[in-house]
């Protein structure tokens, strides 16, 4: 973690690959006709139910967490990405860190593949990020478990706190907010959850092997689910 007023990129720099690699994808967007552009979306990858279900295009599931639906859907999720990046990078490892973003934007994907409208266009690193979230929760639980009175506990568990009061909140507006995956902000979330829990992170302290097992099995149970799910709402909507 960085002390606070200090910036060390050494310590996120795949917290800045990740957003650098959020950039190269709008500008391919922008020179591509736009990133409002629902041919420009479909083309690099967009989410779709129908697309993903009868056209097969599994990659959808992957590549829709990079895109981004005008240029303050990519700011916001930008700031918030590096703030807990630079945070959290460092205390869950780099490629941990890494690995968390990417099966947290998948898993939102198949929460929204799921439950959302086959008809929508969706897309946004925001799956990905309520993973973070997710990923912050998982982390502050264990440690405090581990050892309640240190002072590195209080202050994850003072993180941990702010960000499930964050993803509650974000969750709550969503459900007033029109064109917003909000299936897709929890599915990531859980995702984020579960994945921490298996993964665990770089803090000296003994992982609960059953409860990551637990955790284990339960992310599998909730790919099975969520993709079954999804075809067959997906499918049957093909059928009217």
């Amino acid at each position: 973690m960085n002390n606070r007023g200090k910036l060390d990129l050494s310590s996120c720099y795949m917290t800045v690959f990740i957003l650098v690699v959020l950039l190269g994808f709008y500008l391919a967007e922008t020179f591509m006709g736009g990133s409002e552009n629902p041919a420009t979306l479909m083309k690099l990858g967009a989410m779709n139910n129908y697309a993903v279900a009868a056209g097969h295009q599994w990659w959808r599931l992957f590549t829709a967490q990079f895109l981004h639906i005008g240029i303050m859907h990519l700011v916001s999720n930008a700031v918030m990405i590096f703030y807990l990046g630079n945070y959290f990078e460092s205390i869950i490892g780099h490629w941990r860190f890494w690995v968390i973003y990417l099966l947290s934007g998948v898993g939102g994907n198949l929460m929204s593949f799921a439950f959302g409208s086959d008809n929508s266009l969706s897309a946004g690193a925001s799956t990905a990020l309520f993973g973070l979230l997710g990923a912050v929760i998982a982390i502050s639980r264990r440690r405090a478990s581990a050892s309640p009175n240190s002072s590195l506990s209080a202050m994850l568990n003072y993180f941990g706190r702010q960000a499930a009061a964050l993803a509650i909140i974000n969750l709550a507006i969503d459900i007033f907010m029109p064109n917003v995956d909000i299936q897709g902000h929890i599915g990531g979330l859980l995702m984020g959850f579960m994945a921490t829990a298996v993964l665990g992170d770089r803090l000296p302290i003994k992982q609960n092997t059953k409860f990551r097992i637990i955790m284990a099995a339960l992310m599998i149970v909730y790919v099975v689910f969520t993709f079954r799910k999804g075809m067959f709402i997906s499918m049957t909507g093909l059928s009217w």
